[in-house]
């Protein structure tokens, strides 16, 4: 609506947090420094037909600032119909609002005047068809081919697209939630979920532990559950139910060897959705409720780290997040470093190096592709915009190979309560990385002045690529597998003698990552017949198979390829193997046109990173 009366704006650079000034999040149209939301509870109908959310956000407020008289949100194509607030005595009264035009990043800031400072706001509200957060799924992309399907990816900056909040990882809340969904349909949150729950009179959620706005996430569709620990499930499709079980079966004892590292599991239950095959990523750590692509079912449970990690989040991301997104890395390179350890205890050190090795192979041979001024794990530049931060990928592998180093200098007797502490000190807190190297400084290296020089700490927060001194992980069993990959490239062991029996999943994934463009087309034909790997269920195999096919001309491969393009919509696989194809001028047609079909299932984050493929000449 029009507002009568000039909104103010405040412009404010920093805040304080722990008597440290932080820069806000450049990302977020909120001034958290005067106002911050602490509650939000959600009233909300799914209606598939329309592909929309329609109900009302009613935000909590803390004021900060006794001077301030505004309210600003983060929003991206909402239709706002109405706002209220609160007042003293319980009467919600019409507030008066103006929305800006649309950033294509960032979307529209809601301006919200309230100069007597209410407690609660509420906003009414319906979702885009087209939210970036939000996929529908007619029936027809289900794995029955019965009923719809929607899901809910909020992270970076998308859970504005629906519900308007301040969008920013430095502001924690709690939630609420009461959602109306079609009859058949089980509805999930990234919150306190019941199993035994029917939707009969709507779905009711609640999550008490503060979160950031990117944690949230919903999911409705036609959803069964199994119980896999006394505080475990896993929430699937029908037919997929089975064996999703059997793949995460393991899932409690997983906790449990976390909590054995970093101490007691603070969200309640630990549960996971098997999301449609178009889900863009890996696995999402939703706090309470991880959503994780099928292409992690693989029959045989080689691929569960990708659960080992999504649960590891809920120590290093979820209890302690970064405070902005130029700090990316303490969520991902600690995650990653987490999940190791928590493989280690539950598989073995073999499995876990075997693991690891393959991750740093694989960040090294990414550094050809990125640019050295964003192969730091942050850089120096004021976090003004994201322009300056630095490549989402690597922070992964570099941010975990630098807190390894750190444990192997320190030794794990010293390096493992250092790290438990700091999940203990921050946690449900939004932290930067100066608050880390303050507390590396204070915690570590004053104890231990030897350990790290201030060039080495550097060089690994800001340098380019991985420190020279960094070590290596060697797996006995991927160095054997070294020469047995030479012989078989030139032709002195053949693809018959080839002792495949005991490979692991990480043994296939490094042999098809070291023969790739260096193997001729023959060759490929002889280990797909040899080997079915074409048609292996294990989706890691089958993209590392199916990209040295594409490099080796082998066209054989395009008749699986195609299915698994239709499949999947894993970013991490369709983006690669629709830029292998198009390089080639043989490929690139034929890559259209599987595009063109596979297009409308992939989720719109994927849409985009393939559209800007097809862009290029």
């Amino acid at each position: 609506m029009k507002t009568p009366i000039p909104l103010r704006i405040a412009a404010c650079a920093l805040f304080v947090v722990a008597g440290q000034a932080h820069a806000l999040d450049p990302l977020s149209y909120s001034h958290y420094d005067q106002v911050r939301q602490t509650d939000i509870q959600l009233k909300l109908k799914a209606d598939f037909d329309r592909k929309t959310l329609d109900g009302y956000a009613e935000l909590a407020l803390q004021w900060l600032d006794p001077k301030a008289t505004v309210l600003d949100l983060d929003t991206r194509d909402l239709a706002i119909t109405k706002i209220e607030a609160l007042d003293g005595k319980g009467a919600w009264h019409t507030a008066e609002y103006k929305l800006d035009a649309a950033d294509k990043e960032k979307g529209s800031a809601l301006h919200i005047a309230l100069p007597k400072q209410p407690r609660k706001v509420r906003i009414h509200y319906s979702t885009a068809p087209t939210a970036a957060a939000l996929q529908w799924l007619t029936p027809a992309q289900t794995m029955s081919g019965k009923r719809p399907f929607m899901f809910s990816q909020s992270e970076t900056i998308d859970a504005r697209s629906w519900v308007p909040l301040q969008d920013t990882p430095a502001v924690r809340f709690t939630y609420s939630a009461h959602i109306d969904a079609p009859p058949g349909l089980r509805v999930v949150m990234s919150a306190e979920n019941d199993p035994k729950a029917t939707g009969a009179k709507g779905w009711d959620f609640r999550m008490p532990q503060p979160v950031a706005s990117y944690m949230l996430a919903i999911g409705i569709g036609e959803l069964d559950v199994a119980t896999l620990g006394s505080r475990t499930a896993v929430y699937a499709e029908p037919l997929r139910i089975k064996d999703a079980a059997y793949e995460l079966a393991d899932t409690e004892k997983m906790v449990a060897a976390a909590e054995s590292l970093y101490g007691p599991y603070r969200w309640g239950r630990y549960d996971v959705m098997i999301a449609p095959p178009s889900f863009p990523i890996g696995g999402m750590e939703n706090p309470r409720m991880t959503f994780a692509t099928p292409t992690m079912i693989a029959g045989d449970r080689s691929l569960v780290d990708l659960i080992a990690h999504e649960l590891a989040h809920s120590w290093s991301g979820n209890l302690v997040t970064n405070a902005s997104w130029k700090h990316w890395w303490l969520n991902e390179g600690f995650t990653t470093y987490v999940t190791t350890r928590i493989i280690e205890v539950l598989y073995g050190e073999d499995f876990a190096t075997m693991n690891l090795q393959l991750e740093q192979e694989e960040a090294l041979a990414s550094l050809a592709d990125i640019p050295a001024a964003k192969q730091a794990l942050i850089t120096r530049d004021p976090d003004t915009s994201n322009a300056s931060y630095t490549d989402d990928g690597l922070a992964y592998p570099k941010g975990a190979w630098f807190l390894r180093t750190l444990e192997q200098r320190a030794g794990r007797a010293v390096f493992d309560p250092f790290l438990r502490g700091w999940f203990d000190q921050h946690a449900f807190q939004s932290v930067t990385t100066e608050q880390f190297v303050d507390y590396l400084r204070k915690n570590l290296l004053a104890q231990h002045p030897n350990l790290l020089t201030e060039a080495e700490l550097n060089q690994w927060l800001y340098g380019p690529g991985i420190p020279a001194s960094a070590q290596r992980a060697v797996s006995p069993r991927l160095a054997a597998l070294d020469a047995t990959r030479e012989a078989w490239l030139k032709g002195s062991v053949s693809t018959a003698k080839l002792d495949t029996a005991k490979w692991s999943a990480a043994e296939w994934m490094k042999f098809l990552n070291d023969v790739d463009e260096k193997v001729t087309r023959a060759q490929l034909q002889e280990l797909d017949a040899a080997f079915g790997l074409g048609k292996t269920r294990n989706d890691e195999v089958a993209f590392r198979f199916y990209r040295a096919a594409i490099h080796a001309g082998y066209d054989a491969v395009r008749p699986p390829l195609e299915s698994f393009l239709m499949r999947v919509g894993r970013q991490k696989f369709v983006v690669p193997l629709y830029a292998a194809l198009l390089k080639n001028p043989q490929h690139a047609a034929w890559a259209r046109a599987v595009y063109e079909k596979a297009r409308p299932h992939y989720h719109p984050e994927t849409q985009k990173s393939v559209d800007k493929q097809m862009a290029k000449k």
